[in-house]
C-alpha cells in the first residue's frame, strides 16, 4: 500500500511540473515551437529592437494575467516618426533615469502577439532577468508568434 501511495505522489509531482503557465514561441508560418519558457502569474517579459524608422531602441514590456498576455508599457529611448505621439486615456508618460520615455498604462490583451525578426539588427526577448537573441532563437526575417499556454496541474 505504501509503494503504491509514494508511486501515486511521485506521479502527482511530475505531472505538476509540466502544468502551469508557458511562454510559447512559435512560427508564425509552420506553427513549429521554437521555444517554451515556464511563467507564473504577474510574470513579466520585454521584446527589445531597434525601430525601423526612427533607428533608436524600444522595448515592448508585457505581463502575464490569468493565464494571457497583456501590453503594460513601452519604453522608448528617442521620439521621433513612428512611434506614439499622444497619450491616450488612462496612459501616463514618464521619464526614465536616463531620460528614457516610458509610456504605460495600455493594460491591453494581445492575443495575437507577434513580431517579424529584424535582419539588419536583432530582436531580444528579455525574461526572468536573461536575454535570449531571437535571430539566433529563430533566424533573420522569422514571423514569431508569442502565447501564454496553460495547463491544468
Amino acid at each position: 500500500m505504501a509503494a503504491i501511495m509514494v508511486a501515486i505522489i511521485a506521479a502527482i509531482l511530475v505531472h505538476a511540473r509540466r502544468g502551469g503557465d508557458h511562454l510559447v514561441l512559435r512560427n508564425g508560418k509552420t506553427g513549429e515551437e521554437f521555444a517554451r519558457y515556464k511563467v507564473s502569474e504577474g510574470d513579466e517579459f520585454s521584446v527589445t529592437f531597434i525601430h525601423s524608422v526612427n533607428q533608436y531602441p524600444l522595448t515592448d514590456i508585457y505581463e502575464i494575467r490569468d493565464h494571457r498576455i497583456y501590453v503594460v508599457r513601452t519604453v522608448y529611448n528617442n521620439f521621433g516618426a513612428g512611434v506614439q505621439t499622444e497619450i491616450e486615456e488612462g496612459q501616463t508618460l514618464e521619464y526614465g533615469e536616463n531620460g528614457e520615455m516610458i509610456v504605460s498604462g495600455f493594460d491591453r490583451e494581445m492575443p495575437r502577439l507577434s513580431y517579424i525578426v529584424g535582419t539588419v539588427s536583432d530582436h531580444t526577448l528579455t525574461l526572468h532577468g536573461e536575454e535570449i537573441s531571437l535571430r539566433e532563437l529563430c533566424g533573420r526575417n522569422s514571423r514569431v508568434e508569442f502565447s501564454c499556454e496553460h495547463k491544468p496541474f
